[in-house]
């Protein structure tokens, strides 16, 4: 049986990496994108912790112990992040309805120090996915991607280990068949 997924990427919604994608970057990765344009793609891998913290990474930031993520291969020595500040955070970009990209570091220190980020608020990544003119496109008609409807609740505050099965499975039946597919199907 065949599934033919019929949504077309746009900004706000997830890229699920096909259940056989061996790449170590992408395999069983979700990827909420924040832009896509005939000139390319962005986004960020939603599931792959890193084993630092801010509070390792940035000294203004020493005692969060917020996560950071591997937002993919591309720009790996800068920090990214989404998050629910909206335009409190000078220059972010909005993704969907309550939710944005990006903005002025200097603001984001400044909320930070005030208290009012939390967990809930923000994600971090180093390193972004990206796609140039077409790329996407033709990994797409590859079956590389499944493109899903982003529910909020996966986006900031999911566990990582669950959030591709999870969001497979609420896809519906066939999806759900893809969720369960092992991650080596040589040791079944």
């Amino acid at each position: 049986m065949e599934i033919i997924n019929k949504l077309e990427p746009q900004k706000g919604r997830f890229l699920l990496a096909e259940p056989f994608a061996n790449d170590p970057y992408f395999k069983r990765s979700v990827i909420l994108i924040t832009e896509y344009s005939e000139s390319g793609t962005v986004g960020f891998i939603l599931n792959k912790p890193l084993s630092i913290t801010l509070g390792d990474t940035i000294k203004d930031f020493k005692e969060s112990d917020m996560e950071i993520y591997s937002g993919g291969p591309v720009g790996t020595d800068t920090l990214y992040f989404v998050h629910t500040l909206g335009k409190q955070l000078e220059g972010s970009i909005e993704i969907q309805k309550g939710l944005f990209w990006g903005g002025r570091f200097e603001s984001l220190k400044k909320l930070y120090e005030a208290g009012q980020i939390n967990d809930n608020d923000i994600k971090f990544f180093i390193g972004y996915a990206g796609w140039g003119k077409g790329q996407l496109e033709k990994e797409l008609t590859d079956k590389a991607w499944i493109v899903a409807d982003s529910e909020y609740k996966f986006i900031l505050n999911y566990i990582p280990e669950n959030m591709w099965k999870d969001i497979l499975t609420s896809m519906g039946k066939n999806y759900e068949i893809l969720s369960n597919f092992p991650e080596d199907p040589q040791l079944n």
